[in-house]
């Protein structure tokens, strides 16, 4: 028990000396800065939420057919992103499954991208996500999709 009490006060003591040497005593010290959280406010603008469950604001990628890869957004160029909606357009890289999916081919389409229906994120409350995309096809687009395709997106 006195080895315990004798560092113990060695340990204050060096802190204490320390502190001294810097020139300010430990209890004039301003506390550590907070480490800055990942998670933002309500009152920032909303992120877009990805397969892995991570948020993001203004990807250049994103995954839309999480479970098997076979449509995902790439090249994108965001000219809006508020808490109202966001804005890009991109490439629409969608898998053609023929015969069947593993066999398929993928197939680049222009897009415009709409992100919009900002909600509370479920796994973080705080945290606005979009929950609904609009995808819209200029020119060709895939054989199975209208000029206009709409989904939501997961929480």
């Amino acid at each position: 028990m006195q080895l315990r009490a004798l560092t113990t006060t060695v340990a204050v003591f060096a802190a204490a000396t320390l502190a001294t040497a810097a020139g300010t005593s430990p209890a004039a010290r301003p506390a550590p800065a907070p480490v800055t959280q990942t998670v933002q406010s309500r009152t920032a603008p909303p992120v877009v939420v990805d397969c892995l469950w991570h948020p993001h604001v203004r990807p250049t990628n994103f995954m839309l057919a999480c479970g098997d890869g076979n449509s995902r957004l790439a090249s994108l160029h965001w000219t809006r992103w508020d808490a109202a909606s966001a804005r890009a357009e991109g490439v629409n890289w969608v898998n053609d499954c023929k015969p069947y999916c593993a066999a398929g081919h993928f197939h680049a389409y222009r897009v415009a991208v709409r992100l919009d229906r900002a909600r509370p994120w479920k796994k973080h409350p705080q945290v606005s996500h979009y929950s609904r995309i609009t995808l819209t096809y200029p020119a060709a687009r895939p054989e199975q999709f209208g000029p206009t395709v709409s989904y939501p997106l997961w929480d």
